[in-house]
């Protein structure tokens, strides 16, 4: 019951209270909010602080899911030639990050120490091996058209021996601008691909054709939980980038983050198990 609108249950609120229970629920003859309470405890019910919640509106969002499972089944059954990695991309900035930490008892707050420089901003670009936990990356200061060419390439070296690379990502339109696209095989879209309408449908400008051997898995969209590395992302911000001390340092900086991140790039079972992974 409490799960549902108090509307529903003539109660005109938008949350249940005690008081509102006990009306909505004349039969259990309670005649205090005291005693609505200690049933409340009895029935295992306590009052909760709420989280934000959405759920993709994607109309093929199975089949999407659908769609991963295959690939990563494919690679546990022949993991020589079918590698799959999540895919994604996290902004970071010279200035830290405000989070919790500990301090004494008092007034005392804990202190991002910021640069009296103009703030910086870095990008990495990173997969993460949905059966290793290897970890893929580069920085760059935009994740442009360059970047995403550089990281398929980067990508492809890390996986030489792979005859194909299933590279689940998100919908973000540059993932399939024609520019980044003529660094990979022919693709196949058996869902509608998120293009800008002044995009063009051929290449804007003459680039080499690498037909790198990589095949996108579309994510279902608005569905960042969907994406593992996404977590990986959490795990930075919360061992390196909150309450950082290099403001005043930007590469050394990007040195830590780098650092950071080359400790998974042989793959990691914690990181796998942090990430969600091990339900694959």
């Amino acid at each position: 019951m409490v799960r549902r609108d108090p509307r529903q249950l003539g109660q005109a609120r938008t949350r249940w209270t005690l008081e509102s229970v006990r009306a909505a629920c004349p039969w259990l003859r309670l005649s205090t909010t005291g005693g609505m309470s200690r049933l409340l405890r009895r029935l295992g019910i306590h009052l909760k602080a709420a989280r934000d919640y959405v759920h993709s509106p994607d109309p093929q969002y199975e089949a999407k899911l659908a769609d991963v499972q295959a690939a990563i089944a494919r690679a546990k059954a022949d993991p020589q030639r079918y590698v799959v990695v999540f895919m994604d991309e996290v902004t970071y900035e010279r200035q830290p990050s405000v989070a919790c930490t500990y301090e004494a008892a008092g007034s005392v707050q804990p202190l991002a120490r910021r640069s009296h420089r103009s703030n910086a901003q870095r990008r990495v670009l990173g997969a993460l091996n949905a059966l290793t936990g290897q970890v893929t990356y580069i920085q760059r200061a935009h994740a442009d058209i360059s970047a995403l060419r550089a990281f398929y390439k980067t990508l492809r070296a890390a996986y030489p021996q792979a005859e194909t690379i299933y590279v689940v990502q998100d919908n973000w339109p540059m993932h399939f601008h024609p520019d980044v696209l003529t660094a990979l095989q022919a693709q196949s879209w058996p869902y509608a691909v998120p293009k800008p309408p002044h995009w063009r449908a051929e290449p804007t400008r003459p680039l080499p054709q690498l037909t790198l051997p990589i095949r996108i898995v579309q994510l279902p969209t608005y569905a960042s939980w969907c994406n593992p590395i996404e977590k990986l992302w959490r795990k930075l911000r919360q061992e390196v980038l909150h309450l950082h001390r290099w403001a005043d340092d930007w590469p050394g900086l990007q040195d830590l983050v780098s650092a950071f991140l080359d400790a998974f790039v042989h793959g990691s079972e914690p990181l796998r198990r942090y990430t969600g992974l091990l339900r694959y």
